[in-house]
């Protein structure tokens, strides 16, 4: 039976303000361990529209894509599975969609809708920066990770999405991790001084949900395209990932209306 929208399947939206601060290993890993260690239900969506690469570290093939429902194919026919994951994919061709008659959009829509109440996450990659696409799936998610590191040119690109988000569209529901720290006190050292402008220049608060250590084993696990929670569970990523994963899964949250109705309102649609 499947899981009703009143059940809480809940979307979270991982972005960051620039490239290269370990965007997707987080959502391939957290994806991993919320499935595998706390037995929750995840559709992993990959919408990094310029570089997509999920299907990389979960050794999956890229020619499935949602571009195939534009063709008549059935959604349960796109969604790969791996490491107990199930990974949508191909949000490059998503500006095809708008060339659809309306009928088609709706029922892909509706497609998406159905198949999204049987999961308790939906975690959705994007593109690193701010665009349009990038801010439409923020804008339609309960909840947004943005992904930072302690260099300051990746807080303050941060900083930049995180206000242009709000200024423009009043969208405030961010948490933030602090990816490739030292140590736990440079992580939250970083987040304090993103609260402090955050707070101070946009009025609004933002949560800190993790600080990740970048050790020797998550680059190499990284360079060979190997998830590090599942081949190093031990290790000192693994285990703050872990803690993560518990502060995600303490936070209550309203059930969420058709977030894919509201994704394509958001990018354009007609509906």
């Amino acid at each position: 039976m499947a899981k009703s929208q009143s059940a809480n399947s809940k979307f979270i939206t991982i972005a960051s303000g620039k490239g290269g601060v370990g965007k997707t290993n987080f959502a391939v890993n957290f994806s991993y361990l919320l499935a595998n260690e706390f037995g929750k239900k995840i559709l992993l969506i990959d919408a990094d529209i310029g570089m997509a690469n999920v299907h990389l570290f979960l050794q999956l093939s890229s020619k499935k894509s949602i571009k195939d429902l534009f063709s008549g194919a059935r959604i349960e026919d796109v969604i790969q599975k791996s490491f107990n994951i199930d990974v949508l994919s191909g949000f490059s061709g998503i500006d095809d969609f708008f060339e659809l008659d309306e009928v088609s959009i709706q029922a892909i829509i509706n497609q998406l809708d159905a198949i999204s109440k049987h999961y308790d996450y939906v975690i959705i990659d994007t593109g690193a920066g701010i665009d349009e696409k990038v801010a439409a799936f923020l804008r339609a998610s309960h909840q947004s990770i943005v992904v930072t590191t302690p260099e300051p040119t990746a807080m303050m690109d941060a900083y930049a999405l995180i206000k242009s988000i709000y200024n423009i569209y009043g969208y405030e529901n961010f948490k933030m991790v602090v990816n490739m720290a030292k140590n736990q006190d440079e992580g939250e050292l970083t987040f304090n001084k993103l609260k402090v402008s955050v707070k101070k220049f946009l009025n609004i608060d933002i949560d800190l949900l993790g600080v990740l250590p970048y050790t020797n084993t998550l680059r190499s696990a990284v360079k060979n395209k190997e998830l590090v929670a599942h081949k190093y569970p031990r290790d000192a990523y693994t285990q703050n990932l872990r803690k993560i994963c518990k502060e995600e899964l303490a936070i209550q949250e309203p059930a969420q209306e058709n977030f894919w109705k509201k994704l394509f309102d958001f990018m354009g649609s007609r509906q």
